[in-house]
């Protein structure tokens, strides 16, 4: 059966079906790219660019492309799918010749990938990995401890062209970087949808590479780590020590920046700190920008509390999140599964939220948190909730703005801590131990007096007790 005007038209119309059928994301990634090379004794013959996209295409789409063109003629009982990078093009539906594209390693999840392109095929080429819906730039809380990183993941996801490359993202555990990949991977999708990003962790990358290697599939592997517009790996930190993988990383990482791709990588120290890591793939790494995510301060803290509190059934006391952002301190991720576990109790149980209940529902996340009590760490706190400098714990100012919250200090040390008096009064300046002393009964006096100041000196006290 030769192929003709009829044959162009026929291949158009399965095109369009499979257009409709499947979404434009996925007919972009998967089926444009085919290109129709000829139509022998009821065979039709179809080309692709790759050995990764023919697996797929046998295993998702060919049976579906023979069905359709039964429809279109009745002499077709067989599909063929080859690879032939070079193949001559012939025109798709829009009338532009198909371009070889590579497939939606998006991977995305369900949202960027099309539902058929969610797992890999049998052989082994899931590459990318999930992205959580949450963790969008509209989600990230910014404070002075991320504001560069934040700054940065923006710039390179709104950039039609590369900006820093590579942009590398570093800091401890929890504390946002990967919410900030996950966020640059979505916004690249929906500003950019003919762009191919690529979003894994090291650990997947390296399992990916040791599996092309068994299976002796190696070209697949670079063909596809190489042919996309944005690669991200999270947590590069997991390869150190792993040779054979760092050199392939090095060779990928220098094959998609000489073609101007971006690269955007995290990890959990800075490029130079990385110890088991060569110095030539360090030294790449810090060729674009570094930026670095900081401990949280006890505002972002908050202002992450509240941002998450806002959304929930159940109303927080601001008290209550006070409380979590000054005892929860290393990690948003334990932040934010208190806060979980509190609204779920106070969902399942049906009792209000308090400072009580949460101290008790969180006792053993609270226990793991404390450290012993110091009087320096007592004047941080009292200083910062009262907004005063830490140094008018020691000064000699008399104003009740101060005098006051050194007053709380010095009687929350009392409390606290196994100091003695004259200990104390060291401690805030040199004073006598009579003033510390005087400082105590005042505070007494003030709790039975207001209820309002008792609750905010009780609140310290949760903050700081072991």
């Amino acid at each position: 059966m030769s192929n003709g005007p009829g044959i162009d038209q026929q291949w158009a119309r399965v095109q369009g079906r499979l257009r409709d059928e499947v979404g434009e994301a996925a007919f972009k990634s998967w089926l444009k790219p085919l290109t129709l090379t000829e139509i022998d004794d009821g065979e039709v013959r179809i080309a692709v660019p790759t050995r990764f996209m023919r697996d797929w295409v046998l295993t998702h789409y060919a049976e579906r492309i023979r069905a359709l063109w039964s429809v279109e003629n009745d002499g077709v009982h067989s599909v063929d799918i080859v690879v032939a990078a070079a193949a001559p093009p012939r025109s798709t539906t829009d009338g532009v010749p198909a371009q070889p594209l590579v497939p939606p390693l998006s991977g995305i999840a369900s949202e960027i990938a099309a539902p058929e392109t969610r797992s890999g095929s049998e052989n082994g080429t899931d590459y990318g990995a999930s992205l959580d819906a949450r963790f969008t730039f509209e989600n990230f809380v910014v404070g002075k401890p991320n504001e560069l990183a934040h700054a940065a993941a923006r710039r390179v996801a709104d950039a039609a062209a590369v900006t820093f490359n590579p942009l590398f993202l570093y800091g401890g555990v929890g504390l946002g970087k990967t919410h900030l990949m996950h966020a640059i991977a979505w916004h690249i999708r929906r500003k950019h949808p003919e762009r191919r990003v690529l979003y894994l962790s090291a650990e997947k990358f390296m399992y990916q590479f040791i599996r092309a290697l068994r299976y002796k599939d190696t070209m697949s592997f670079k063909e596809m780590f190489r042919s996309v517009d944005v690669l991200m790996i999270d947590d590069v930190q997991f390869i150190s020590g792993k040779d054979s993988t760092q050199e392939e990383f090095f060779h990928t990482f220098n094959a998609l920046v000489d073609q101007n791709r971006q690269v955007i990588i995290s990890a959990d120290k800075s490029p130079s700190d990385l110890d088991g890591m060569e110095e030539r793939l360090r030294s790449r790494l810090g060729w674009g920008l570094v930026a670095d995510i900081h401990p949280t301060s006890y505002e972002l803290r908050l202002g992450i509390l509240q941002s998450k509190a806002e959304g929930q059934k159940v109303e927080i006391p601001l008290k209550v999140l006070e409380f979590l952002a000054h005892k929860i301190s290393a990690n948003v991720r334990e932040l934010e599964g208190a806060l979980n576990r509190i609204v779920a109790h106070a969902e399942l149980v049906g009792r209000p939220v308090s400072l009580e209940s949460t101290q008790e529902l969180l006792h053993d996340l609270l226990r793991a948190s404390d450290r012993r009590v110091t009087i320096d760490e007592i004047q941080k706190k009292v200083a910062e909730h009262y907004n005063i400098k830490t140094a008018d714990m020691h000064s000699a100012r008399r104003a009740r703005s101060v005098a006051r919250p050194r007053q709380v200090a010095m009687y929350l040390a009392k409390q606290l801590t196994a100091r003695s008096l004259p200990e104390i009064g060291r401690k805030f300046g040199g004073r006598d131990h009579t003033t510390v002393m005087h400082a105590v009964k005042k505070i007494e006096e003030l709790s039975a007096e207001d209820r309002s100041f008792a609750e905010d000196v009780e609140l310290l006290r949760r903050m700081l007790e072991h």
